[in-house]
């Protein structure tokens, strides 16, 4: 079986989540800068087999796109452009940042390591792709 991608979309960093082949488990993979994506995309995926991409849907309270779905929006345009084949999943993002916040505040990190935003935001888009995981697939 072929992997399965997450990304918790940011203007400064992407994090990016990982299954394993047989789709059972998720895993942080890695923080990219927006500029980077399709690179290293292109170069991860000469070795892995993906499946899917599963994009945080950064919303509102109310359910209302956030302030930043302009920008998540247009990176799933690239993600379309330069990978036409793959199919991409929506998951609402929400509480997924503060989630990840919580786990690295419960995970016994040094202060200086707690306040790492690549760490959050590698740890969200695994929160992303769990959700995705745990959600009924047709």
């Amino acid at each position: 079986m072929a992997r399965i991608l997450a990304f918790d979309y940011g203007t400064k960093r992407i994090g990016i989540a990982v299954t394993d082949p047989l789709q059972i488990i998720a895993t942080g993979l890695d923080n990219v800068h927006p500029k980077d994506i399709v690179n290293y995309l292109k170069k991860y995926m000469l070795t892995e087999q993906v499946e899917a991409f599963v994009i945080g849907d950064p919303k509102q309270m109310d359910g209302t796109p956030s302030e930043s779905a302009q920008h998540v929006k247009g990176f799933s345009t690239i993600l379309k452009k330069n990978f036409p084949t793959i199919p991409q999943h929506w998951i609402d993002e929400r509480y997924t940042s503060k989630l990840a916040t919580q786990t690295i505040m419960q995970s016994g990190l040094k202060k200086s390591d707690r306040r790492d935003k690549e760490r959050v935001d590698t740890i969200a888009a695994t929160i992303i792709l769990q959700y995705f995981m745990e959600k009924p697939r047709l």
